[in-house]
């Protein structure tokens, strides 16, 4: 790709401040862009590379004030990060489509395929699929009997989808995800073995889900998990039989929910963080990594810590842990200096 400044600037609603004639042939990360490319600026932390880049063009927020003399043009918008996805998706939706049905694969009797539909190498359809208009599914990936596949959906390799599942419109399953496998369910017996619940449940995500790589979702004990429309779910998750997850909710790496756990809209989920079962979670919060979530939690929180408590205390609490040697010889010397005083009365 080689567009002008003036051109890309005029893409996205933004202002030029600098040369507006020179040409962007890629994108980089702002400490390591050359000359050609097209960075962004959105964490305060990164600012003093602005002063140092070799990027031909950097987007930045519009009300952005340089400190120093810049060499570099800034192309000013409302929100450089949110412009670059935007600018990065033009990009990947020029790549040629992959179209068609590559041999050997398995598509059971009465699946309708359409057109523009891909089906991998050695990828295996089952009976009763229902599949929309531009799905993609790539090599070894395999769905089962009666699920439904929505318009725009990827499968990428290695994905398992069980049998009655339902993925929504312009859902992407990264590779090695698994979508509909058993919760974890088993009655205790009076001789210390357990005995299988069965899960006759399914999944269902709704549209525009995003699921990363070896991600696993159960299949509800009855009913459904249900993964809400936008919600976005990172590589190496864990959500159990019956959990709700809400709109445009967003979970780190190695997330952990466990059953019949009902998560809210709009919640940001850091890595490593685990919710107990049977909690209801509301909306808008944030939750640290590492977070340990026991009980049902309100909404417009920032939480931290196991378990879990106010961003803010948690803060103070870290402050007085570092203290705590210090603390510890004074008391030390206190007790010295009492022991001193008695002993002088006696």
């Amino acid at each position: 790709m080689r567009i002008s400044v003036e051109q890309l600037a005029s893409l996205v609603n933004g202002t030029v401040e600098g040369d507006a004639k020179a040409y962007i042939e890629n994108y980089s990360k702002i400490e390591e862009a050359t000359d050609g490319c097209l960075t962004f600026l959105a964490n305060p932390k990164y600012t003093h590379y602005i002063y140092s880049t070799k990027a031909t063009a950097v987007l930045v927020r519009k009300d952005f004030k340089p400190e120093h003399e810049l060499s570099t043009t800034l192309i000013r918008v409302d929100d450089p990060y949110e412009t670059l996805a935007v600018l990065l998706n033009m990009v990947s939706s020029q790549e040629p489509a992959k179209k068609g049905i590559e041999q050997p694969c398995h598509i059971a009797e009465g699946v309708e395929i359409a057109d523009d539909v891909y089906v991998g190498a050695f990828a295996y359809v089952g009976s009763n699929v229902k599949v929309g208009n531009n799905v993609k599914i790539y090599p070894q990936v395999y769905v089962g009997d009666n699920v439904t596949l929505g318009d725009d959906v990827i499968l990428y390799p290695g994905v398992k989808v069980y049998h009655g599942c339902k993925i929504g419109n312009r859902c992407i399953l990264h590779a090695g995800t698994v979508v509909g496998a058993d919760g974890f369910g088993f009655a205790p017996k009076e001789d210390g073995t357990y005995e299988k619940i069965a899960q006759i449940g399914i999944v269902i995500l709704e549209d525009d889900v995003e699921i990363g790589a070896n991600t696993t979702i159960d299949r509800a004990t009855m009913g459904a998990t249900i993964i809400k429309k936008g919600a976005k779910l990172d590589n190496l998750i864990q959500v159990a039989h019956n959990v709700e997850i809400g709109d445009n909710t967003v979970m780190a790496a190695q997330v952990g929910v466990a059953g019949s756990t009902k998560i809210g809209k709009n919640n940001m989920v850091g890595g490593q963080v685990g919710f107990a079962g049977h909690i209801t979670v509301g909306d808008n919060n944030g939750f640290g990594a590492q977070s340990g979530i026991p009980n049902s939690v309100g909404s417009n929180l920032r939480v931290i810590g196991s378990p879990a408590i106010n961003a803010l205390d948690f803060a103070r609490n870290q402050v007085y842990l570092k203290r705590i040697p210090q603390m510890a010889q004074d008391i030390k010397q206190l007790k010295k200096l009492v022991d001193e005083i008695k002993n002088e009365k006696q």
